[in-house]
């Protein structure tokens, strides 16, 4: 059977674009002062 291109796979989607991962960088400040309603997923 073909798997398709999307495999959802939260844990992984948490590690990469989560709140903790950005913690560090400037994205959330970058993104806070822009007023964002969501910071990041």
């Amino acid at each position: 059977m073909e798997v398709g291109t999307y495999q959802p796979n939260k844990r992984k989607m948490k590690k990469a674009h989560g709140f903790f991962s950005r913690k560090g960088s400037n994205v959330l400040k970058r993104r806070r002062a822009k007023g964002r309603k969501r910071l990041c997923k």
